[in-house]
């Protein structure tokens, strides 16, 4: 199939010849402290090169997340035999000692116990251990007999009535092994381990479903996928899962801070729905099996304080960072209404689902903290391009399901937002009365370049928006075989500045990841940003910033 993302990226190219004002006028450069540099194979033992050549217990690294006071999720895998593959089902069962620690040598051990490995579990398992002080960095480890695990390096949020001075997330999404390397996440890794991030917010596409070579980078394809074709199975999911875990950045990067995360809709399949997805068709078998198989692979992998919602379980959940900031990480997979419609009304079409909108009304009603983060996959801040070329109409239409160009007035991406404008209007609407200082501020992945603004309702301010790059899926000047920076690209910009004036930062050809930092006077955004995805060990180099003070 071809990618919705590659047909976008064509599209916004064509439609932005025009000389307008540019993002550089708008955004300041910036600079971050630059970190001492970790050696990331002393730190966390030596794993094998991509791929791996020999078997080890441990291969698949271990991580954490969800972060509380007193507890944080750990996780691992182990590999019990050559033959204990993920997803084949096989390998006995495992007896784990988890460890959790002050220092990196576990000379002071403070909680420890056992954990038992299953096939069941895909071998995978989950430890919630309470007990542990608030605010405080961490060391863990499993054991299986006598060997050790990697060490991760983990950190307790504040107790919910402290006031922490700031916050500091790293903030990813799209990461295709097809595509690009994962320099993003060494530098997650290094700024972790040096302390210059808290937590790590993953948006969702942490993996890609495709079959090998139907979205591979500028060049070609930097690694294959396995298994080769796209995936349906829970065993496929799960193959796709354990080939992405082998990858050492990734590892690195989980093994470094803890991560909260949401899904996509890559990790089941293209612009996936309830009732169905563009990804899906009746030759690939039962969509509602595919997409719990798909969740339950997820969730078994990821260090995650989560049910399945397939199965009646929920992903959205919240997390308190003191009196500073309350994080609200939203699920736009599980509840939503079929295909986007731009210029539908229709209030019973939602993204949400009305369970999860209550859930967050509630919390941005009764939360005393001074931000209100929210998580969510997709950008909600509305995406115009007006006066489009006649030659952009035809694909825009085909990606959105206008009927014209001149729907495309009123948006461009159905399966963001823009494809669900009334549940957009209640949320809004809901900020605006129950946080109308301006203090919520949305964060965002899915459309593979740098986004910031403001968000409004009805003509005020309530909030803000910054969208991180993709780590590595392709954006613009890879979907147009282009140099990074080119004049297309820079054009496109200028367009999309000057159609959209609540943006006010857009690249389109970064890849890389961003940096959140607040405290109680603003938000301030930084994207870093790889050189070159498709060179492994390219550099990751500071791009721009965007601030915001709300109304605080």
């Amino acid at each position: 199939m071809v990618s919705r993302r590659h047909v976008l990226a064509s599209a916004v190219a064509v439609g932005g010849a025009a000389a307008l004002p540019s993002s550089v006028d708008k955004v300041r450069a910036s600079s971050v402290q630059a970190y001492t540099d970790v050696d990331l194979s002393a730190v966390h033992g030596d794993p094998p090169p991509y791929p791996e050549s020999t078997h080890h217990l441990f291969m698949h690294g271990v991580a954490s997340g969800d972060p509380l006071p007193t507890s944080v999720i750990l996780w691992t895998r182990v590999s019990p035999s050559p033959e204990a593959v993920p997803g084949s089902g096989l390998g006995d069962d495992v007896l784990l000692t988890w460890q959790i620690a002050l220092d990196e040598r576990f000379s002071r051990v403070v909680r420890e116990g056992e954990v038992l490995a299953t096939a069941a579990d895909d071998h995978t398992v989950h430890v919630d251990p309470f007990g542990l002080t608030p605010e405080t960095t961490y060391f863990y480890r499993f054991l299986a007999g006598s060997t050790a695990s990697p060490t991760g390096r983990t950190r307790t949020t504040p107790d919910a009535d402290s006031s922490p001075e700031s916050l500091r997330l790293a903030v990813a999404s799209c990461a295709n092994l097809e595509s690009g390397y994962f320099g993003a996440y060494s530098d997650i890794a290094r700024r972790a381990w040096a302390g210059e991030i808290d937590v790590v917010l993953h948006l969702g596409d942490y993996l890609y479903e495709y079959a090998s070579s139907v979205n591979p980078g500028k060049t070609g394809v930097s690694r294959p996928f396995e298994p080769p074709w796209e995936i349906v199975t829970a065993a496929d999911y799960r193959v796709r899962h354990g080939q992405y875990r082998r990858d050492t950045e990734l590892q690195a990067a989980h093994a470094a801070a803890p991560w909260v995360v949401t899904w996509d809709d890559h990790e089941i399949a293209n612009d996936a729905t309830v009732p169905g997805a563009q990804g899906h068709d009746l030759f690939e078998g039962d969509w509602a099996a595919r997409r719990a198989a798909a969740m339950g692979a997820y969730l078994d992998w990821m260090p995650v304080r989560a049910t399945n919602p397939a199965e009646g379980g929920r992903l959205y959940r919240s997390l308190r960072f003191g009196t500073l900031a309350e994080l609200h990480m939203l699920d736009l997979r599980s509840y939503r209404s079929g295909p986007g419609l731009i210029r539908s009304t229709d209030p019973e079409r939602t993204m949400m689902g009305q369970e999860q909108f209550t859930w967050l009304s509630q919390k941005l009603s009764t939360s005393a903290a001074t931000w209100s983060l929210i998580g969510t996959s997709v950008m909600i801040s509305p995406l115009e391009l007006l006066d489009l070329d006649p030659a952009v109409r035809a694909p825009l239409a085909a990606i959105t399901g206008a009927d014209s160009g001149a729907e495309l007035a009123t948006g461009l991406n159905a399966d963001q937002w823009d494809g669900y404008p009334a549940d957009r209007e209640r949320l809004l609407t809901q900020i605006a009365e129950t946080r109308p200082d301006a203090s919520t501020v949305f964060l965002t992945g899915d459309i593979h370049s740098e986004w910031a603004g403001k968000v409004s309702h009805r003509g005020r301010v309530i909030g803000a928006e910054l969208v991180c790059s993709s780590v590595s899926a392709p954006n613009l000047d890879d979907a147009l075989h282009l140099p990074t920076g080119s004049a297309v690209s820079r054009a496109a910009e200028r367009h999309v500045l000057a159609n959209n004036p609540h943006f006010e930062h857009v690249n389109l050809d970064a890849h890389g990841y961003l940096i959140v930092r607040l405290d109680a006077e603003g938000v301030e955004g930084r994207w870093l940003r790889v050189d070159d995805v498709e060179r492994a060990g390219s550099p990751v180099r500071v791009g721009n910033s965007w601030a915001f003070a709300g109304g605080a």
